[in-house]
């Protein structure tokens, strides 16, 4: 099989990249615009590879997916803006990218008989639930920019699904962690900071839940979504790892051995969502199941950070943070 894997620099994708050149014998196109996000230096290791090719190039450049995208059986989409407070900032580029880029992919795909359309996307775009978990026939409600745009490039590619029959899966995943995460999200940033011996900026009075699930994890059911998942249904990811951004933060203070005077409580993001919660029984039911215990992959996926600093701090010194 010859996938089209979009975003593949960046965190998950190069990490989904990695996983399925050691587990398959796919063929793997990597389509990257190389944003502040997308790094050669996380995917060096496997462009070299015989089965790998790595293209420069924008989803939102109709041209260039043309040339490119044609001659693959199925497209892997992980390329998005992905952080919130980035989007608070600047929106425009989030639905430019995420909507705009979404739909050009979508219209290359269904002219290009591909057989399977996965495209990735976020627990976000429910909002925030209080108690219990959102399954996927829940209404959307997302809460910032980011989010929205999300939920808009989901529905966008349902309905390439419905309207010309493009074979589209949508995949809504808790919150990724695990090695070439860019540095400006919670896990990386703080590990980061606490090896360099600086605080950690925790916002509102930390009580914000999130679901942890190691990106190995998460790319595995990525994977069987793409393989069996079935046409035009949208699968929740997750690992039962709720955890407030205070335990998180408390854990990586442990592993790194420093103390709570390293933390700088900073104001709320503005509309930040208090909870996230995905009901898996469906992904489930396809026969995965989580394989990384929570704590083990925390230290390991700090030890990692300790060891490949010459990774993380050229991008840390380059975005300033």
């Amino acid at each position: 099989m010859k996938l089209f894997v979009t975003g593949a620099a960046g965190f998950i994708g190069s990490n989904y990249v990695r996983w399925v050149l050691a587990n398959s014998d796919h063929e793997i196109t990597i389509f990257d615009k190389l944003t502040y996000a997308g790094n050669l230096a996380s995917i060096d290791d496997v462009v070299d590879d015989r089965r790998c090719r790595f293209v420069r190039g924008d989803i939102c450049d109709a041209d260039a997916v043309n040339e490119h995208l044609p001659g693959h059986d199925a497209v892997v989409h992980f390329a998005a803006e992905s952080h919130v407070d980035r989007s608070i900032a600047d929106p425009y580029a989030f639905v430019h990218t995420n909507v705009f880029g979404t739909n050009v992919l979508c219209d290359v795909a269904r002219r290009s008989d591909i057989e399977k359309f996965l495209h990735i996307s976020t627990d976000e775009t429910y909002g925030s639930i209080e108690e219990g978990s959102f399954t996927e026939t829940d209404r959307l409600t997302p809460r910032s920019p980011y989010s929205a745009s999300k939920a808009g490039s989901d529905l966008l590619a349902l309905s390439y699904h419905t309207t010309y029959g493009l074979p589209v899966v949508v995949t809504r995943c808790s919150n990724n962690y695990g090695p070439y995460q860019f540095p400006e999200k919670l896990i990386p940033l703080f590990t980061t900071n606490l090896l360099d011996g600086k605080q950690v900026p925790l916002m509102g009075d930390g009580g914000n839940v999130r679901d942890w699930i190691h990106v190995e994890d998460h790319n595995r059911a990525a994977q069987l979504v793409l393989e069996v998942g079935e046409v035009g249904e949208v699968y929740n990811l997750g690992a039962h790892n709720e955890i407030t951004n205070r335990v998180i933060t408390e854990r990586l203070l442990e592993l790194t051995g420093r103390d709570d005077s390293y933390i700088r409580w900073v104001p709320d993001r503005l509309g930040h969502d208090r909870r996230y919660s995905v009901d898996i029984h469906k992904i489930s039911a396809l026969g995965w199941k989580v394989e990384r215990d929570f704590d083990q992959g925390l230290e390991h996926t700090v030890e990692w950070y300790r060891t490949h600093e010459a990774w993380w701090r050229p991008l840390k010194e380059q975005a300033g943070l």
